[in-house]
């Protein structure tokens, strides 16, 4: 891969990572919902996630759901169905969540890692990236480089997100406004599904 073409592989994972999806919305409402210390871990799950969902992909996990569009249909309803589960978590969570609160939590590690599987956005970023960058003289080489790519910006990117909302604590510690930008973020987050829909 040449340096233009790693160059613009950065741009479009940085593009991809930070603009809004079905992970940035629910970051953002975590970072209100419990603070950034707290939303680390949902953080780390989505990168992790995003790497082993964009390996295995590239080394063929793509080419099985093309052959298999059943495979691909079911894998839509089950993220479709999770990531309305997850909307309406956020819509009706009504206190930002401190200390001796336990009922709400947020998104552990494994919970976010393996909600890359039933994501929307990031099957077409993995099968995006993996279609346009990967070189079919070094398969492997390129899958490693896209991965490297994906793996330089997309930490930085998701924890923009967990910060503005950590920033919006305290301008959403009134119950009423927290109340309004939950539900707000619980439709933002199922009209993401939108895409999936067409």
């Amino acid at each position: 891969m040449s340096l233009d073409a790693f160059l613009a592989l950065l741009v479009y994972a940085l593009v991809t990572s930070i603009t809004p999806g079905p992970n940035n919305l629910m970051l953002l409402a975590s970072g209100v919902n419990f603070g950034i210390v707290r939303t680390v871990p949902h953080m780390l799950g989505i990168s992790m996630g995003f790497l082993v969902l964009l390996l295995a992909v590239g080394l063929g996990l793509g080419a099985v759901l093309t052959a298999f569009p059943a495979l691909h249909t079911a894998l839509k309803i089950a993220g479709g169905a999770y990531l309305l589960y997850l909307a309406w978590k956020i819509a009706m969570s009504r206190t930002l969540t401190g200390k001796g609160e336990t009922k709400a939590r947020p998104m552990r590690f494994i919970e976010a890692a393996a909600f890359q599987w039933v994501n929307p956005k990031a099957w077409v970023m993995a099968i995006t990236a993996m279609a346009v960058y990967a070189n079919a003289e070094h398969p492997f080489l390129s899958v490693v480089l896209i991965a490297v790519a994906f793996t330089i910006v997309n930490l930085p990117s998701v924890s923009v997100w967990a910060g503005f909302g950590t920033a919006l604590r305290g301008f959403l510690s009134d119950p009423v406004r927290l109340k309004w930008f939950n539900i707000a973020m619980g439709v933002l987050l199922a009209a993401t599904l939108w895409p999936m829909l067409k």
